[in-house]
This record gives structure tokens, C-alpha cells and sequence, in this order.
């Protein structure tokens, strides 16, 4: 009798530990994969498609134009001040906007948008492209984890009166959200500047 209990024991153990295994190595992987693949790019359109970009916050409008006249700096900033613009910084965007991928769609009612931040948005970027088209991306509050901003990319209801809200990196809080000053170019401080002559007495032919 104890022979028979001490085998449904292990049998039991045997039956528990199957089923982890089972979970871990098909449920668990299975549902990362299905995150994984749900990952897509925020926009289809490269770097050089852009010819404008426009960075609207609380704190200003920001309208940046690709350098027509020549290569450095590669954008200029026609507004609020017509000045060469920082190229790292105006980079720093645009690989965001060409890279930048989103795991997460979530349906939302239009009178729901409030409670992502979004009506008003906090910030909104709007993208020319060379071929005319324009895209839009608005960016809303963190999500509950603090790890990701909400947003919507060329905000359009659906049949059903919803729409999509994304998940995006915070990066692109950090993006738009700068003084004035970060924006431009940055005055080249290589350059060494040449000392004022010295007027040394001529010293007397011997």
C-alpha cells in the first residue's frame, strides 16, 4: 500500500513537472513570439524621403526644412527663427521616426483618447515627404509602467467609430521636448582664433 502511494506521488510530480515544461517551452514561447511578431515600423518611409518636419509642443512650434543650398547643416529651422539647425539633434528625430517599431495597438473610442493624453496631445510631429504625402504623429501620456508614451499615427476613424491607439519609446518624448537653443546649430568651437599681434620693441643692431 505505501509502494502504490509513494507511486502516485511520483507519478504526480511526473504529470507537474510535464506540465511546465509544456507551458514553458510552447504556452510561453508561443506568446513571445506572437509579441514579437506584432512588432511593426511606425512609418515606411526612409530618412531621405523627408523633406520637412514640423514639432509642435506646449512650449512652441518648431518647422525644420531639408538644406537646399548645401550639405552641412543638412536642415535649416524656418521658424520660429530662420537659422541653421543642430543635425544631431534634428537625426536623433529622424531615426526614431524611421526605425521606431510598436508591439501594441489598442481600438479606443474617440471620447476615450482623453484618458491616453491625447485630446490635446502633448506633442504632434508632422512629416512632409519629397513626394508630397504627409504623415502625422501624435504623442500622448506614459503608459501606467512609465515605459512607454501612447500616440496615434495618422489618426483616422474606424468603421465602428474607433481608433488606434500605439505604444511607442519615450525616446520621442525626449525628441521633441527641448529648449529653443537645442534646436540650432551649434557654432563651431574647433576653430582656433588667431592672437593679436604683439608690438615688441625692435631689439638694437649690434
Amino acid at each position: 500500500m505505501k509502494l502504490q502511494r509513494t507511486t502516485l506521488i511520483l507519478v504526480l510530480l511526473m504529470l507537474g513537472l510535464g506540465g511546465f515544461v509544456y507551458f514553458h517551452e510552447f504556452y510561453w514561447k508561443t506568446q513571445q513570439e506572437e509579441i514579437k511578431n506584432k512588432q511593426q515600423q511606425i512609418f515606411a518611409f526612409q530618412a531621405d524621403d523627408v523633406q520637412s518636419l514640423a514639432v509642435k509642443t506646449k512650449s512652441a512650434t518648431i518647422i525644420l526644412e531639408r538644406n537646399k543650398n548645401s550639405e552641412r547643416p543638412k536642415w535649416r529651422m524656418t521658424s520660429p527663427q530662420q537659422v541653421p539647425a543642430n543635425d544631431p539633434i534634428v537625426s536623433y528625430l529622424m531615426d526614431l521616426l524611421v526605425k521606431g517599431e510598436s508591439d501594441r495597438t489598442i481600438a479606443t473610442p474617440v471620447n476615450q483618447l482623453g484618458d491616453f493624453g491625447l485630446t490635446p496631445p502633448q506633442a504632434t510631429i508632422d512629416i512632409k515627404l519629397k513626394n508630397q504625402q504627409n504623415h502625422q504623429l501624435l504623442l500622448g501620456k506614459a503608459d501606467f509602467n512609465n515605459r512607454f508614451l501612447y500616440a496615434q499615427v495618422d489618426p483616422k476613424p474606424q468603421p465602428n467609430g474607433n481608433v488606434d491607439v500605439l505604444l511607442v519609446s519615450k525616446d520621442f518624448g525626449n525628441a521633441v521636448n527641448r529648449e529653443l537653443s537645442e534646436w540650432q546649430e551649434i557654432p563651431n568651437q574647433g576653430k582656433s582664433t588667431p592672437l593679436p599681434s604683439l608690438n615688441l620693441p625692435t631689439p638694437p643692431k649690434k
